[in-house]
């Protein structure tokens, strides 16, 4: 994996999103992919009930939550050097690791997401904090991908409203005006990934072909960046209403 570093940076200031190709390895894939497995058959069960979100069928995984507190593995995964070394610059300081989960997309069931900004649910400013969305299943236009407006985290937050979606509890109270043929669509192969930045509206459909569209998010976040009242008493009604994310 090789990245002109300045070229990168002006390309995630200018856009607020970006695509890394074969970031992971098919070897590296194939072993996340065999931790998740193990993880939801073997452990997931005597979680707490914020380690899940489920399916309108209450029993296929949408979203697994907080694997740095509850799973070791996937914590050195996220600390990686090579990792961090790639976002450092894009926080602006250094990475500190508040977030891994999944959005697992199931074939058939896997609902969609609706347009928000992630720092509705982060709250953190400044808004020095990124996921890094890593690709498991290829995503193709057919099984859910995500849609970014590119530049969007220009404009600071939008108002919010309680989403009532399970998993994404909190999004715009707007929908934006811009095109879905104008919007970036983060299509990938298994090993790809893109990073957006926290307040770069997106959005995806749902999944209802016969392919998953398994993804691994790993969110860094600036050490320098402090949590922001207002967006957390926002976020936090949105939980009540909706729990747990």
């Amino acid at each position: 994996m090789k990245i002109n570093s300045n070229k990168f940076l002006a390309d995630y200031e200018r856009d607020g999103v970006i695509r890394i190709p074969h970031l992971l390895s098919a070897e590296e894939v194939a072993s996340v992919r065999t931790e998740l497995d193990r993880y939801i058959r073997d452990d997931l069960s005597a979680q707490p009930a914020d380690a899940r979100t489920f399916e309108t069928d209450e029993t296929t995984v949408r979203n697994l939550w907080r694997l740095e507190k509850y799973n070791p593995w996937f914590r050195r995964i996220a600390e990686r050097e090579d990792l961090l070394a790639i976002i450092a610059p894009l926080v602006h300081g250094r990475p500190q690791l508040p977030k891994v989960a999944t959005f697992n997309k199931p074939a058939r069931i896997g609902s969609g997401v609706p347009y928000h900004q992630d720092n509705a649910y982060f709250c953190q400013t400044p808004p020095d904090m990124l996921t890094l969305w890593i690709a498991l299943d290829a995503v193709t236009e057919a099984n859910g991908p995500v849609f970014y407006i590119k530049g969007s985290h220009k404009e600071g937050m939008k108002p919010t409203k309680p989403s009532s979606v399970r998993g994404n509890s909190i999004g715009l109270a707007e929908p934006p005006d811009v095109p879905l043929g104008e919007q970036f669509c983060g299509l990938l192969e298994p090993g790809d990934s893109t990073i957006h930045h926290c307040e770069t509206i997106h959005h995806s459909a749902p999944n209802t072909t016969e392919f998953s569209r398994l993804g691994l998010l790993l969110v860094y976040r600036g050490d320098h960046t402090q949590t922001n009242p207002e967006l957390k008493t926002a976020y936090a009604a949105a939980v009540s209403a909706t729990p747990p994310a």
